[in-house]
């Protein structure tokens, strides 16, 4: 399991982490700043130049999965992860990432007080005997407040809210502890996919309402928005797998067979396998089917 503390930076989610592991058993702290760290000794300088977080960059993110499970392997128990995640498309990649693992997720939010949290990144010191690293930092930090605001209204939905504005990082934690204890923090419900061993068949489907507007869907495992569809069944055929899809995914049964539209070869590109993709028309849909459009939690968040 994954205890993971999000958080503005300067929120106290490291010192809450390394007084957590002493409240929870057999728990372990996995940083992936240190990722952050090795990656910028892996990449050309000319790659790092067109980023300004590692967090952009794609290997940080499936490191930090890939690492986890390794780590997970190694340890067992519960690695706790004390990592800013603002960006609900990367949220998304990295818990898909460790569903698609069966590594269940907690995830915690440490909301601070603002003008607490000024204070603390203004008496922020990273490197004793180098001003200007430390105030490189502490302006990193003051740069990722209004992100942190802006990202809000997903976080508060998406993880248990721990108000750490009066609690120092002891006291977090054992409200932490006391919240994954009982279940107040549950795990994240996403569902569990397991990556593809190798070319995989899916089909899509193109619906439409009365004004023209398209219908896609929001995954929870994985970033970006979809047309609802999914991998075809060893000997299903793909139009039926579209019409399943479809069912399963937003509760709608299509009375007739879709048609054709696109046939669209993804190549591979590892670790990803590719495959041959397939968009099927699913027809207008009038207003009575549209709503009673359902989506299931776990797996769709939106549309």
């Amino acid at each position: 399991m994954i205890v993971w503390i999000n958080g503005a930076f300067g929120a106290g989610k490291t010192s809450t982490a390394r007084e957590l592991i002493d409240l929870i058993p057999n728990c372990t702290l996995y940083d992936p700043e240190l990722i952050g760290g090795e990656v910028e000794q892996l990449l050309p300088q000319k790659r790092l130049a067109e980023v300004g977080d590692y967090q952009d960059l794609p290997i940080w993110r499936r490191l930090v999965v890939d690492t986890a499970a390794a780590l997970l392997a190694e340890v067992g128990g519960v690695l706790v992860v004390p990592m800013t995640l603002l960006r609900q498309e990367y949220r998304d990649e990295i818990f898909g990432g460790l569903a698609s693992r069966r590594i269940p997720v907690r995830h915690v939010l440490l909301a601070t007080d603002e003008t607490i949290l000024r204070g603390r990144i203004a008496a922020r010191q990273v490197a004793e005997d180098d001003p200007e690293v430390n105030e490189r930092t502490r302006r990193w930090c003051y740069e990722h407040i209004e992100p942190y605001r802006a990202a809000l209204g997903w976080l508060t939905g998406d993880a248990h809210v721990i108000d750490n504005t009066g609690l120092t990082a002891r006291e977090t934690a054992v409200s932490l502890a006391a919240a994954v204890r009982t279940g107040a923090a549950r795990v994240s419900e996403i569902v569990q996919t397991p990556e593809p061993t190798a070319e995989t068949l899916a089909a899509g489907v193109l619906l439409f309402d009365e004004q023209d507007r398209v219908l896609l869907v929001d995954p929870t495992y994985k970033p970006g928005w979809e047309f609802p569809g999914g991998v075809v069944e060893a000997g299903e055929a793909p139009a039926r797998a579209g019409i399943r899809e479809v069912a399963e995914e937003i509760g709608i049964q299509l009375t007739e067979v879709p048609r054709l539209l696109v046939v669209d070869w993804e190549p591979p590109r590892p670790p990803g396998y590719g495959g041959l993709r397939l968009l099927f028309d699913g027809g207008r849909l009038p207003p009575r089917l549209a709503g009673t459009l359902l989506l299931p939690g776990r797996e769709l968040r939106g549309w």
